[in-house]
């Protein structure tokens, strides 16, 4: 028999990570979202439940507890108080676990015991490129071998930028085929600037461009293809279910604004178009969950989860964008004020199909 059921350990889990969504990010996610930054004090407050840490190794002061489950349950209670602050305090993911899978043992001293400090330290992965063809496994940004080092040249977009910021992982091209660099922020070569989006305002971001970045061949990871794209899969999952969570938090707001909001001496929620619009957002959603736990469930065996990731990622952008859009109907006129959390949500959902590394599990 197939249990859906969350264990005790994952009950308190989405407890915690739901009660801390609902006290911290929701209160101020369009404070971020007008900033173009997420608050210090919620990040702050979301390391301190190490919901990155915990999955990190023992070795260098993680809980190393890392689990595809788990972290889906996670990403999508974060998710649930808003898309943008979730990815910010999920981003130490994006350096940290490539590094613990794939890093050298002075890499890993080096990087790891930051990410699990007294204060929060982001991290960020670049792997999208600004060109219609782009395809993930077929980068054009280039490193090239020059004796012991590498030159890294090539340009990358949507790449989370966060204030302290200090390594980035750049994935290329090399002659063995897809490879992946650990650079600090600030070495010669690299420079930056920042993107105006639509949506996901709370998450800055930047287009990364690499000009001869010399680096030694200690940066680069031991990942190989397969590796590679192992990653692209946890990265589409984790994205999946931060779909998920946003689509939730759409059709909840719209569901109790339909029961509230009367006319002609009657909650809408009593008009067959409304009551079945509502209906149809609820059972998508959760088709949808049910496709990204699938996903999860498959890497925590050790399979090949490529096609269960793509499935999950394409409904879930799907999904979010019908459930989000069905929830500014609702609203009507008010759906497309600021004053409202349903356009808000639309907008950080809109780029879902561009988005490929925002996070990882």
């Amino acid at each position: 028999m197939i249990d859906f059921e969350p264990g005790e350990e994952q009950a308190l889990i989405i407890e915690t990570v739901h009660a801390f969504a609902e006290n911290e990010i929701r209160p101020v996610c369009r404070e971020a979202d007008e900033a173009g930054e997420p608050p210090a004090s919620v990040v702050e407050a979301a390391h301190e439940l190490g919901l990155v840490a915990n999955s990190l190794p023992e070795a260098h002061g993680g809980g190393g507890e890392r689990s595809a489950i788990t972290g889906v349950l996670i990403a999508e209670e974060l998710a649930w108080g808003d898309m943008a602050i979730a990815l910010a305090v999920l981003s130490p993911g994006l350096l940290g676990y490539p590094v613990a899978d794939f890093g050298s043992d002075s890499l890993q001293s080096e990087i790891l015991p930051g990410l699990m400090g007294d204060s929060f330290v982001p991290g960020s992965l670049a792997m999208v490129e600004p060109r219609f063809d782009f395809d993930v496994l077929r980068p054009q940004t280039t490193a090239k071998k020059d004796g012991s080092e590498f030159l890294l040249d090539g340009v990358k977009c949507q790449v989370p930028w966060l204030e302290g910021l200090r390594h980035v992982v750049v994935i290329a091209a090399d002659d063995e085929g897809l490879a992946a660099f650990v650079l600090p922020c600030g070495i010669e070569g690299l420079s930056t600037e920042a993107e105006l989006k639509m949506g996901l305002i709370g998450l800055p971001t930047v287009e990364l461009t690499l000009s001869s970045v010399r680096v030694d061949a200690s940066a680069r990871l031991s990942a190989s293809d397969a590796d590679i794209r192992r990653m692209i899969d946890r990265g589409r999952i984790a994205l999946a279910a931060a779909g998920v969570g946003t689509a939730r938090a759409s059709f909840e707001v719209s569901r109790d604004y339909a029961k509230e909001r009367e006319t002609f001496g009657q909650p809408i929620a009593t008009r067959q178009a409304i009551a079945f619009k509502l209906a149809d957002m609820a059972i998508e959603i959760d088709g949808a969950r049910l496709l990204v736990w699938e996903a999860a469930a498959a890497l925590d065996r050790g399979e090949d989860a490529a096609r269960l990731a793509r499935l999950a990622y394409d409904q879930t952008m799907r999904v979010a964008l019908t459930v989000t859009d069905g929830a500014v109907q609702v609203y009507g006129g008010h759906g497309y004020i600021r004053e409202y959390l349903p356009e808000l949500h639309l907008r950080n959902v809109a780029g879902f199909a561009s988005f490929e590394t925002l996070t990882l599990l």
